[in-house]
């Protein structure tokens, strides 16, 4: 009998659930993809009904698979153990007292709460809301979310029961239970990073009751157990431990390795977004808030930067100019430009910006083009311009917690050209995993330190071996000359705004 544990992770194009054995390999997998709603310009929504049926869809598949793979091979039936949960961080799921959702999730990436942000900002000093929570008050976060339904729709907001994260939603489905764990509940603007508790200070000041707000337990603790509903429907266990598990960045994390025992070593994504993940054993925020400091799964923090739209920045582009053109296609005629691009400048400012500007209302552009331009140089400057804008927040979070060696992760790291980019641009190391695994197996890890195969995160990561390919960092002229100008075109766009 092959003992299993499953790992689902709630992402913002879709769901994903494996099924890992407790030596770490995966023996079943399964996505469902769902819609991104954008009612309004800067809004991102959608309806969390759709990540339940995704997940349970998800699940089932994963089940079968299961279940063909002892009927083909003549084993005994497999025995799950636990599922460990992940998922986009910051979104607000509003739920009523019969616990139904009263509006769609608001998501990380939505802009509309300017005015919330002012107004916790007039209510708690900035620099108070940092030393506290370990980051300023941001558009993305889920506190300016509730102020907003507060003010804008009132009568959904008398309605409120409780609010909760994605992935925290999804486990308060599949068990009943609504709990939230550090990892998550750090993005959320009101959690108290000393003590890893929600700061009823921030919230009386802002007069909301922090009942709203769903218990915080550790993020290997056991949320709840399996409904004999949804245990029936996806082919699970009846009253199977679920996990709390981890915010998508930190689990990915653990699925890579990366923790405060090894400060040295960070974490490169480029998917949707581009984020720097860096590890630290104590909570010591940027004092300007310019990058995110959140609690990690293993007790310790860590340091992120993000920047909004980093692959996002490649679909839009290959959408709206070159949608029959492929990914790879796109690669190859950007390597037939040069480092530099030639001189065209591209801002990745697409749905504002993260780090280290904090800034919604920024936007992109493209500058600096002649006649004497090909499509080659503007794919290029579209990769180069999400190499600086990362390597403003590298700038930032190495003040802070200098790291030598960044894990590259994402549908970016898969290509050769964009690897070397960012490698040049960034001055560090990077070392691409050829099997990536992503959140979900880093919730799968989660799940086993839980139900105690492990007796801790260290000793589970030490099965981890990953075959990867390591890409050192070259000096360029023209990426640090390009890297000046990109810095003087963002504050040459917000002086004329």
């Amino acid at each position: 009998m092959t003992d299993i544990v499953v790992g689902l992770d709630l992402g913002t194009g879709g769901v994903r659930a494996i099924a890992v054995n407790l030596q770490g390999q995966i023996i079943a997998q399964s996505t469902r993809n769902y819609p991104l709603l954008t009612p309004q310009p800067g809004w991102t929504e959608q309806n969390s009904s759709d990540w339940v049926e995704a997940s349970l869809d998800a699940l089932f598949d994963v089940t079968q698979q299961l279940n063909g793979h002892c009927a083909m091979s003549g084993d005994k039936p497999l025995r799950v153990y636990a599922l460990g949960l992940s998922g986009q961080m910051h979104g607000m799921v509003p739920l009523d007292v019969e616990g139904k959702a009263i509006r769609p999730a608001i998501l990380w990436n939505d802009q509309r709460t300017g005015k919330a942000v002012a107004e916790i900002e007039a209510a708690i000093p900035r620099q108070e809301l940092i030393q506290r929570t370990g980051n300023p008050a941001i558009t993305g976060f889920q506190l300016p979310k509730l102020l907003w339904l507060r003010t804008e729709e009132s009568q959904a907001y008398t309605r409120l029961w409780q609010i909760l994260l994605p992935k925290d939603y999804l486990g308060y489905v599949l068990t009943g239970e609504a709990v939230t764990e550090p990892s998550d509940a750090s993005g959320v603007g009101c959690l108290n990073l000393a003590n890893r508790q929600w700061d009823t200070d921030i919230l009386h000041t802002l007069d909301i009751n922090p009942a709203l707000f769903p218990p915080v337990i550790e993020s290997t603790a056991i949320a709840g157990r399996l409904k004999s509903e949804i245990a029936a429907r996806v082919g699970l266990p009846v009253g199977l431990p679920v996990i709390a598990g981890g915010g998508d960045n930190a689990a990915a994390a653990i699925g890579l390795g990366i923790s405060s025992s090894n400060l040295n070593r960070g974490s490169l994504s480029i998917g949707t977004s581009g984020v720097i993940f860096a590890p630290c054993d104590r909570p010591i925020p940027d004092p300007e808030g310019r990058v995110h400091l959140f609690c990690h799964v293993d007790g310790g923090y860590h340091l992120l930067g993000v920047t909004l739209a980093a692959g996002g920045s490649l679909r839009w582009y290959r959408d709206t100019f070159a949608p029959h053109i492929s990914y790879s296609d796109l690669m190859d005629m950007a390597e037939r430009s040069q480092p530099g691009a030639r001189g065209v400048l591209f801002l990745p400012h697409l749905a504002g910006e993260r780090s280290p500007h904090l800034d919604p209302d920024t936007r992109g552009a493209f500058v600096n083009l002649s006649l004497a331009h090909t499509q080659a140089d503007i794919i290029r400057a579209v990769l180069e311009g999400v190499a600086f804008s990362l390597r403003e927040a590298l700038e930032v979070i190495s003040a802070i917690a200098p790291i030598d060696q960044l894990l590259a992760t994402g549908g970016g790291a898969r290509s050769h050209i964009w690897l070397r980019i960012l490698a040049d641009v960034l001055q560090t190391e990077l070392i691409a995993p050829k099997a990536e695994e992503g959140a979900a197996y880093g919730a799968a890890i989660l799940a086993m330190v839980g139900i105690g195969v492990y007796p801790n995160l260290e000793a589970a990561l030490k099965m981890l071996a990953p075959d990867s390919n390591v890409v050192q960092p070259q000096v360029n002229p023209l990426y640090e000359a390009g890297f000046k100008r990109y810095k003087l075109l963002y504050d040459t766009l917000k002086a004329v705004r």
